[in-house]
């Protein structure tokens, strides 16, 4: 761990004096005073960097004050990801300043005659103020939008309605209304109040059901426990279904010992029975309206990708199961539809997922249907609906909280109303 903090910070620092070029050449015509106080304000976000880092290795970080904590890290990666944007024009600037450099001494030698007379016969490719004040105009983009994002996005709930066909589904169920909410990660709320609004949009849908897919906490059981009471108000016809996502486990903490961790885990399956939620660990259940059923499929979390934990079963969940002529499955990561539902449960309908967040960051603009996120480089179905050919399909839920990065830019936390139709 220390090793790489310190790589990091290396790196860091480094980035630091190649960006500091592109500040000199912006701040060159104007006063000292003026080039002094930008000076001190760009490399007092480089000490803030390596303090925030540096006392996270003399102390715990873990044991910080929650927004201290959170927005300390969340405002390094604004000044990283910023710098980032800078450091791409100055590489374009400095490639293009090779290139003409190279040009220009080949021209010397091969005419014999000084490329540049006014610079006392010397080659002199200065920098393009063009590229480099675009840089920093581009670098603004990310600086603004992340911190809106801390401040607007986090709690800007959207409401996702969107219309399921399936050809088998029961009469009964024509217009049934399904909420599924993800990724709560009550370990990142600093109070109490935006889960309250949460649950107040829920409530006033009027759903049939309600599906819970994963991530409840960050780390501990303890974190959910100030929201307990808003989140059993959660009404549903149905009632309110559940699954573990892979934060649910605890596996991210140093735990004194494996009893400790489970008893966490154990905990926090007590918590979803406290707040009348139906947890399903590799189990079915069914729900039925007006004598007529679909299948509820429930399973731990099983993902294809090796960093995410793999403990539910799928042949565990189903077995004895009575297909009915509709079948959901929750599971947390969306990984798992193309890894194994597909090619080996053809009577799943229906899947619905989390887990992603849609990376919290991203553009979405439905009128011209553009939609972009860096999560789409790991997860290829990471926000939205998804069929297959043979009517098999995945809905990925943009998530309800956040992690890390405390906020949402361009990809808002998300309640989604799926309403049952007969195809």
């Amino acid at each position: 761990m220390l090793i790489r903090t310190l790589v990091f910070l290396a790196i860091a620092f480094l980035i630091d004096l190649y960006v500091f070029q592109a500040v000199r050449t912006v701040t060159r015509d104007m006063s000292q005073q003026s080039m002094r106080m930008v000076n001190i304000l760009y490399w007092s976000m480089t000490v803030f960097t390596f303090c925030v880092f540096l006392s996270g290795l003399i102390f715990d970080w873990h044991t910080w004050p929650k927004a201290l904590r959170t927005y300390a890290f969340a405002m390094v990666v604004v000044f990283t990801i910023s710098k980032l944007f800078i450091v791409l024009f100055l590489l374009v600037d400095d490639l293009t300043r090779f290139v003409r450099w190279g040009s220009a001494n080949l021209y010397e030698k091969f005419y014999d005659i000084p490329y540049n007379p006014t610079q006392e016969g010397k080659v002199v490719i200065s920098r393009s103020d063009f590229l480099v004040k675009a840089g920093l105009l581009l670098a603004a983009i990310p600086f603004v939008s992340l911190i809106y994002g801390m401040v607007k996005g986090a709690y800007n709930y959207q409401v996702k309605n969107v219309k399921i066909k399936l050809k088998n589904l029961p009469t009964a169920f024509q217009g049934y209304k399904i909420v599924q909410v993800s990724d709560i990660h009550t370990g990142s709320f600093f109070d109490t109040e935006p889960l309250k609004k949460a649950v107040g949009i829920i409530n006033s849908i009027n759903a049939d059901a309600v599906f819970f897919t994963g991530d409840l906490v960050n780390d501990r059981s303890s974190e959910a426990l100030p929201h307990m009471e808003a989140l059993s108000g959660i009404k549903a016809k149905h009632g309110v279904f559940s699954i573990l996502g892979n934060h649910d486990y605890g596996d991210y903490v140093q735990w004194p010992s494996q009893q400790a961790k489970n008893e966490n885990l154990e905990k926090l399956k007590s918590i979803h029975k406290e707040m009348g939620w139906r947890l399903l660990l590799d189990e079915h259940v069914y729900l039925e309206n007006e004598n007529q059923k679909i299948g509820l499929v429930g399973i731990q979390n099983w993902s294809s990708h090796l960093r995410f934990p793999k403990y539910g079963s799928m042949s565990k969940a189903t077995e004895g199961m009575e297909y009915a002529p509709v079948n959901i499955l929750l599971s947390h990561d969306p990984s798992h539809w193309k890894s194994e539902v597909l090619t080996s449960y053809p009577k799943i309908d229906l899947m619905l997922a989390g887990h992603t967040h849609g990376f919290q960051f991203g553009i979405e603009i439905p009128a011209l249907k553009l939609k972009w996120s860096p999560v789409q480089y790991v997860y290829k179905e990471w926000a939205g609906l998804y069929r297959e050919a043979n009517d098999q399909m995945l809905y990925v839920n943009r998530g309800l909280g956040f992690l890390g990065y405390p906020g949402r830019v361009g990809i808002l936390p998300e309640i989604t109303v799926l309403e049952l139709e007969r195809a």
